[in-house]
């Protein structure tokens, strides 16, 4: 499979479809010896699971581009604990990113950019004013407001998650405020984005997604395309080494 500058692919997991015992073990054998030991420290069996299945997509998928099998991908975390690619493994300017929620699991692959993925479980999570008003600013507050009550939750979790996005793209968490930067959300116009002067940041240099997974997932994807356009990214569902089909997934 192959990449170019201008596209964006997202892999969609889901882990309690996958179940075999022989399938489970295989990926397995693909472990670091570190994600073996993070996997055994996981109290619950179902945790266990998604952590195994989470680290299997992500290497299965980034062979799909790399002539490297998924056992011999070796990754580094930045200072703020964002996982790359280990310098030298590959000539290919791949980058990933990573998001799970209980039952999905989504790898975000594109070349060069910095890239943030995010997705959540509208039935699992339910979202309060006083929660946006601890993280959102100002004007989504402010908007989030001026909602109906039976669409606030819906709405929070789309400014959640393309904060999370974004954060994720820029490889610092938390250490950047939610509050700083502003998602404007107008079903009749286009998704748009602001900062606070001092993070000296170009909207134009940013592309962002909502997306709408099956069921009752929500996400967003944030990409630094630095004003060279990306497509509107192609999706597939996975089960690594099973098979691979096209995913329905709308981008909003």
């Amino acid at each position: 499979m192959k990449l170019t500058p201008d596209t964006l692919h997202l892999w969609f997991a889901y882990p309690d479809e996958i179940t075999d015992p022989h399938l489970l073990s295989e990926y397995g054998l693909w472990l670091s010896a570190d994600e073996q030991a993070q996997q055994r420290r996981f109290r619950f069996a179902e945790h266990r699971h998604q952590f195994l299945v989470t680290r299997a997509l992500v290497r299965y998928t980034l062979s799909q581009y790399a002539d490297i099998a998924p056992q011999a991908w070796r990754f580094e975390r930045n200072a703020q604990g964002k996982p790359e690619i280990a310098e030298g493994l590959t000539d290919l300017p791949l980058r990933f990113n990573l998001s799970h929620t209980k039952g999905l699991i989504l790898c975000g692959v594109v070349l060069q950019h910095d890239l943030g993925v995010d997705v959540e479980d509208l039935e699992r999570r339910a979202a309060t004013l006083k929660i946006a008003e601890h993280f959102f600013s100002a004007q989504e507050i402010n908007a989030l407001c001026k909602l109906p009550p039976n669409a606030q939750n819906g709405r929070f979790f789309d400014y959640w998650t393309l904060k999370e996005a974004y954060i994720k793209a820029r490889g610092l968490g938390l250490s950047l405020p939610l509050d700083q930067f502003s998602f404007h959300i107008d079903d009749g116009l286009p998704l748009s984005v602001s900062f606070a002067e001092h993070l000296a940041e170009r909207p134009q240099n940013w592309q962002f997604w909502r997306i709408k997974p099956a069921g009752s997932y929500v996400g967003a994807v944030a990409v630094k395309s630095a004003g060279q356009i990306v497509a509107e990214p192609t999706s597939f569902k996975v089960i690594p080494l099973v098979n691979t089909t096209a995913y329905k997934c709308r981008f909003l």
